[in-house]
């Protein structure tokens, strides 16, 4: 009965699948597109752990895509990012809190709770737009 539904509530009023947290950024790269919105949807599933990772790979993976060399440790894609003006200023607490969130779930035997994956996702979505978003508008006018 439920397979002609695309989506349903449970008897605690818990939607399947739920909705994909954060917004959708334009002028993105679809590889790192992709993740973003992989990530959004591990939100959809309740995998807060994983929307955690693929968010820390986020940072990592638009490092390279602005010219960091592939192969470096992850604390270097952070400081790529910081020393080459991608991340917005006042923000490299965020980035710092994004990399031991994803250093946690990576390293450690805890839960990321999804309180944890949104603040998470809402600075990914920052910086996307901040580095793609803006500039791909810019550039149409």
């Amino acid at each position: 009965e439920f397979a002609l539904c695309p989506t349903f509530f449970n008897s605690q009023d818990i939607q399947y699948p739920g909705v994909a947290y954060g917004n959708k950024v334009e002028h993105v790269p679809e590889n790192i597109n992709a993740l973003y919105e992989e990530s959004r949807n591990c939100m959809s599933l309740q995998a807060f752990t994983a929307s955690v990772m693929a968010s820390r790979k986020l940072l990592m993976n638009i490092a390279v895509d602005k010219g960091a060399k592939e192969g470096l440790k992850f604390i270097e894609y952070v400081d790529y990012l910081d020393k080459n003006h991608y991340a917005p200023p006042n923000s490299q607490d965020w980035v710092n809190y994004i990399r031991n969130k994803g250093n946690e779930a990576n390293h450690e035997i805890n839960i990321m709770l999804e309180k944890d994956a949104e603040e998470l996702i809402n600075f990914i979505e920052l910086l996307l737009k901040f580095i793609f978003e803006f500039q791909g508008k810019i550039k149409t006018k």
